[in-house]
């Protein structure tokens, strides 16, 4: 019942506001995140580590692998009520002793199936697959 009227509260917010909004909700995964030549600082390998977010919503962070130039992070990030063209967007980050440095981002709107990206920063490329899935 409270999403109905989560979903008739935002037709009628878009409805009155004269913006097009869709209403579909979904589940996003993101899988199979590694990177290549990754450039951290000029004396040492990066230790590299992934933040992810789904539109508003933050998703975690990646573990950090110690100097990786070219890691394969484990595991994956779900989100779940993702409402249709939502940015995924995920920022490499260098963990250092001091204040970390993020690598570069990679934000791209989501699309219905499943789809394998390769992203190019500054310092390396990012590869990672994602799949979405909604009803409406």
């Amino acid at each position: 019942m409270a999403s109905l009227s989560l979903s008739l509260g935002l037709l009628v917010l878009c409805t009155l506001a004269l913006v097009h909004c869709d209403l579909y909700d979904g589940h996003v995964r993101v899988w199979g995140l590694s990177a290549s030549n990754l450039k951290g600082d000029l004396l040492s390998q990066p230790d590299p580590y992934v933040k992810v977010w789904c539109g508003p919503t933050f998703g975690g962070m990646s573990s950090i692998l110690k100097n990786q130039a070219n890691p394969t992070w484990p595991g994956e990030f779900n989100f779940v009520d993702i409402i249709h063209k939502s940015v995924l967007k995920l920022e490499v980050w260098d963990d250092d002793a001091g204040p970390d440095h993020r690598l570069g981002t990679c934000s791209t709107t989501i699309r219905r199936g499943t789809h394998t990206e390769t992203c190019h920063l500054k310092k390396g490329t990012v590869y990672y697959t994602y799949s979405y899935d909604y009803s409406h």
